[in-house]
Order: C-alpha cells, then structure tokens, then sequence
C-alpha cells in the first residue's frame, strides 16, 4: 500500500464506450441482460454439476470451475460499468483502478491454463482412453485447477509489481470502460518502453503461446476422432468442437490487444467487451446447446426448483 502514496493522482476518469445519451441508454438495456444472463446461466451450470452425481466427472468438473472463472471475469468491471451510463464523470480511485487491473489478469491467467487443461482432458480421453481414469484422477483434477488459480495469481502480482510505483503526475483518462495495463501504464510520466515489453512478453507471448498449444492439441484430437466412425468419437467431436470456439473467442482479442499494447484502435474497446461480457456470456450457452447429458441435468434441477418455488408460494 505504500506504492499508493507515490502518485499525485488519486483518481482515474473513464471514457466509457460512447458520450451518446441514446446508445448509453441502449447500452446499459443490453448490458444489464447480458450480465444477468451470464450470472444465471454460469450459477446454473455451477450448481447443476455440484447437485447431479453422473456429472462428477473430470470434464464436468473443469467445466463448473470455467463457470465459476466467468462469473468473476464478468464481475470485476461490468458492475461498474453499467452504473457508469447513467454518471455525469465515470471515475475510478486509483486503488479501485489497480483492483480492476489485479482481477482482470488474475481471472484471465487462470481462465488460460484452465482451458488447457480441459484440452489435456479431452486429449486423454480420445488418444488415451484406456488410461483416461488413472490420469485423470480426482487429485490430478485438483491440482489441475489449483495449479490454473496459482498460475493466475502469479500472472497478475508480476504485473502489477512495478506498475504500483510508476509515477502518475497528471494525464488521468483512460479510454475504456475499465482499467486495462495497457492504457493505464501510458500514462506514467517516465518512459515505458521496457515495461511495455516485459508486458509484451508476459502477456501477449503467453496468450499466443498458450493458443498455439491449444490449437495443436485440437488438432492431434481432430485428427485421431477422424480415424474412428462411432456414435463415442462423433460425440467427442462435438465437445472438442465447443471447447475450441470457446478458446477462439477468448483468446482472439487477448492475443490482439497485448501484441500490440501501446497502438489503440477503435476496434479495442469492442474486443474489451468481447472477452470480459460476451465471451462468459457464451460460455454456458455452447456448453449446454452442444451437450445433451448437461442439458437434461439443467432441465431437472429448472423442473425441481420451479416446483419448490409453487410449493413454497403455497405455504
């Protein structure tokens, strides 16, 4: 905290998406859905894989923590956001701007080797199945998700352990919606050329190296479920076709604005909502439209809930 006490700023002032009354009305409709929407249906998936029995299963598994990863990712700056349409200046204090920074690598860094090892998951299980239930044990499963939280947390504390002791000394707005490194780092009054490639190199390598691996491990699967004409490999197919449109959708925009941190383009900000709102958004939608034994499992727990609820208002 007493990297705080070097910065003559005490507060940053956000753009936002539009200075238009009409689209902010529009936007704050829209957005407001969207973020109950993705709360509802990433608690849903949550609490179905928690209550149902045949869903204790590694995939299921990594899947609700991937549900709980989104809850948080859509948490840390949508809130705000929202309540910022209707605010005549959207500021943000300095500690809740470097809050923002902290959850926002901390859940994506997690959401990355989560996504990893869920393609680790259905690598085993198609190119290995025979070993699938002694690789895949409950503490391998575990310590795959303790390792994604680690790796998350150790991603965000290395970004922020020089950016809390940059001076900021004037230029305090940020043209977004929230605090991202990129552009909040642009505004120290010292040259940033080497922090903006250690960025570079922790954020934007790993984000391109982390989707490269994803991409071949898809493919060796593909390619393996290609040999095989089952009802088994056809359904494994399915999944492992979901799974890469979910690492496509998140790692699109993290790889295009940490390759290229100090160049903003217009194109920033819609990326930005892409993979904090849209993609979490997303998420439960392609897991349960793609997967019939997640969706009859959510249809029961709608069914027995509903029905309490009758029973409860009858009372």
């Amino acid at each position: 905290m007493e990297g705080f006490n070097h910065s003559r700023v005490s507060e940053f002032v956000l753009l936002g998406l539009t200075d238009s009354p009409e689209l902010q009305t529009f936007f704050f409709v829209i957005f407001s859905v969207f973020y109950l929407i993705t709360m509802f249906g990433n608690g849903l998936i949550l609490l179905t894989v928690l209550s149902t029995p045949h869903l204790h299963s590694p995939m299921y598994f990594l899947l609700s923590n991937l549900s709980l990863i989104d809850m948080c990712l859509s948490s840390f700056a949508t809130p705000k956001m929202i309540m910022d349409f209707f605010a005549e200046r959207k500021t943000i204090s300095f500690e809740g701007c470097i809050s923002q920074i902290f959850f926002l690598h901390l859940f994506t860094g997690t959401e990355i080797v989560l996504l990893i090892s869920m393609s680790f998951d259905r690598y085993i299980a198609i190119c290995k199945p025979l070993h699938y239930s002694t690789i895949m044990s409950q503490r391998m499963c575990l310590g795959l998700v303790v390792t994604s939280w680690t790796v998350g947390f150790l991603h965000t504390t290395s970004q922020l352990a020089f950016t809390l002791y940059l001076p900021f000394c004037g230029p305090n707005v940020v043209d977004s919606f929230f605090c991202d490194l990129p552009l909040v780092i642009q505004l120290a009054c010292i040259d940033i050329y080497v922090l903006g490639i250690f960025m570079i190199s922790t954020s934007g390598v790993i984000a391109l190296g982390s989707f490269l691996l994803l991409l071949t491990s898809y493919i060796i699967v593909l390619v393996t479920i290609k040999d095989h004409s089952s009802t088994g490999t056809s359904k494994a197919f399915s999944t492992c076709t979901a799974h890469f449109i979910v690492v496509l959708m998140f790692f699109g925009p993290c790889i295009f604005i940490y390759v290229w941190p100090f160049t903003n383009f217009l194109v920033d900000k819609v990326l930005s909502v892409f993979y904090t709102i849209f993609t979490p958004f997303l998420n439960p939608l392609i897991y349960t439209l793609r997967n019939q034994e997640v969706k009859t499992a959510v249809k029961k727990i709608l069914i027995y809930y509903i029905q309490l609820f009758r029973v409860l208002s009858q009372l």
